[in-house]
């Protein structure tokens, strides 16, 4: 199953009741085992399908300690918990106040909201989410660099397999196996209709640069970050589905209000080799923001 039609699926599904004991229900359903399932869950939506559940399953027994005169005991067991204290402590961690007491009190709580795709995250083999404004640390990054002309045979994706047979040359790497695109767009690579791109791993400085390598530095940003999930190998990036997933990034950073994105500038993605598990790929793309 398409990634898009995977969580879509999976999301409604957990609105009309599903609860933490289902998962593996709701993986077989789509053919595709629940550890799976909860990896690409985790990588889009940062929250692991458990804890999702539990928060949703929660919120909805809000409604009915609020508007019911419902047990206590039997709400639990709508909201999937076996035992009464397991919901009640559950209940005093997740809103900081007991089911019983929230219900005489009636305040003001807190609670996760539904999470939602829509038509705009749909790819034709996957799913963009995003934008989540976030702050990111400086880094520095060693790789090498290519000027990359559009429609001309080098790409990102085809230097990038190349480096992927060189990363482990570099010394000082941080996370070797996570592969760092770096994109940047000068004046004189504008005026030949082109790029600099930096296949790179993230080093701890770089003072010690190998011959024909080259050394960068983000600057600690606030950026833009988007998740993507391909129902490919990540080395099947390529320039068509580039350009797919950039459209959309690009209609949602247009749409930024308060913010407005440096991405005809600098950006750089992040795929973490290690994570791919032969069913999708997963690739975190940013880009920094300055305030309007």
């Amino acid at each position: 199953m398409k990634p898009y039609n995977l969580l879509f699926s999976l999301l409604e599904q957990i609105e009309i009741g599903y609860g933490q004991s289902k998962i593996k229900e709701m993986a077989l359903q789509m053919h595709i085992s629940d550890v799976h399932l909860q990896r690409v869950f985790k990588f889009i939506f940062g929250m692991p399908i458990a804890s999702y559940i539990r928060s949703r399953r929660l919120a909805l027994s809000v409604e009915q300690l609020l508007n019911t005169d419902l047990r206590i005991v039997d709400i639990a067991q709508n909201a999937d918990f076996e035992y009464e204290r397991t919901y009640i402590r559950a209940f005093k961690r997740e809103f900081g106040i007991s089911p019983g007491k929230y219900r005489e009190s009636g305040g003001i709580i807190k609670i996760v909201p539904p999470f939602s795709l829509c038509d705009k995250n749909k790819l034709d083999e996957g799913l963009i989410y995003g934008p989540e404004i976030v702050m990111v640390p400086e880094f520095y990054v060693i790789g090498r660099l290519y000027k990359i002309k559009f429609g001309d045979a080098e790409t990102p994706n085809s230097v990038g397999r190349k480096f992927e047979n060189e990363m482990r040359e570099i010394p000082g790497a941080v996370n070797p196996g996570v592969y760092t695109g770096l994109t940047r767009i000068t004046e004189a690579s504008r005026a030949e209709n082109g790029t600099m791109y930096l296949p790179s791993v993230q080093v701890k400085n770089i003072k010690n640069i190998p011959e024909g390598f080259t050394g960068d530095r983000f600057p600690a940003s606030l950026c833009a970050r988007f998740r993507y999930v391909g129902e490919h190998h990540y080395r099947d990036i390529n320039w068509c589905r580039a350009k797919k997933m950039y459209s959309a990034i690009n209609e949602f950073t247009d749409n930024l209000k308060e913010y407005h994105s440096l991405r005809n500038e600098l950006f750089f993605e992040r795929i973490d080799i290690n994570e791919y598990d032969g069913f999708f790929c997963k690739m975190e793309w940013f880009t920094p923001l300055v305030k309007i």
